[in-house]
């Protein structure tokens, strides 16, 4: 994507992706029919990259994601779902990408995730669950978008994420201790950039791209 998108069959991709819609809005996985808001987040973000989106059910997807708002604020996979930070991240990116944040209770969800910060500074995905850095992104990303950012304490995640990186190897880890993989580690980068972490690329918290790679696909 970063500069080689002009090589993706835009057209036979899009196809695939709005053959996974199905006619109420909802979007599955793939053949075998799975749902939730994951996969409407990601239809969305693909047809929206390749210019593509004005083909899709917006409407419908919008119906079942206000269906998966609960009465905290949150976001669930499915409507009656519990809300997690996850979920929110993708449901608040959908809506952001497909121009309907106007459905959300910005206040009433923004303070859900801030509730998520814990003592050490680290987020968490649900209530009495152990902080972990990748929510540094799933939490970070929606308060971004929600202009809402401001709400956490900024320096002590900050604390959080570079205590889980291992100085030999320089990958990050979920928590201060635990073995560095991949996933942590560009959620751990990404939470940074978002935080404003010196010499780091601006990320777009709509896509998890850099804010570059998203300019220049807006232009094209």
């Amino acid at each position: 994507m970063e500069d080689a998108l002009d090589e993706i069959d835009a057209d036979k991709t899009a196809q695939y992706v709005l053959s996974l819609q199905k006619a109420g809005g909802e979007v599955m996985g793939d053949e075998y029919g799975e749902i939730d808001t994951r996969f409407i987040y990601i239809a969305a973000q693909c047809l929206s990259i390749l210019g593509k989106l004005d083909k899709f059910n917006t409407d419908g997807a919008v119906d079942f994601i206000r269906r998966c708002q609960n009465f905290d604020g949150g976001f669930g996979l499915v409507p009656g779902a519990e809300s997690h930070a996850g979920q929110i991240f993708t449901a608040i990116a959908a809506l952001d990408i497909l121009g309907r944040l106007d459905i959300v209770n910005v206040d009433l969800v923004s303070w859900w995730l801030c509730e998520r910060q814990l003592p050490s500074g680290g987020l968490n995905g649900r209530p009495e669950k152990l902080p972990d850095v990748c929510y540094s992104w799933w939490v970070l990303s929606a308060l971004s978008i929600l202009n809402r950012l401001d709400w956490i304490d900024g320096s002590k995640l900050r604390q959080f994420i570079l205590e889980a990186q291992d100085l030999e190897t320089g990958g990050i880890a979920d928590r201060k201790g635990d073995m560095p993989d991949v996933f942590h580690t560009i959620f751990g980068i990404a939470g940074l950039s978002l935080l404003g972490y010196e010499n780091l690329k601006k990320i777009n918290p709509t896509y998890c791209l850099t804010q570059r790679v998203v300019d220049k696909i807006r232009k094209n």
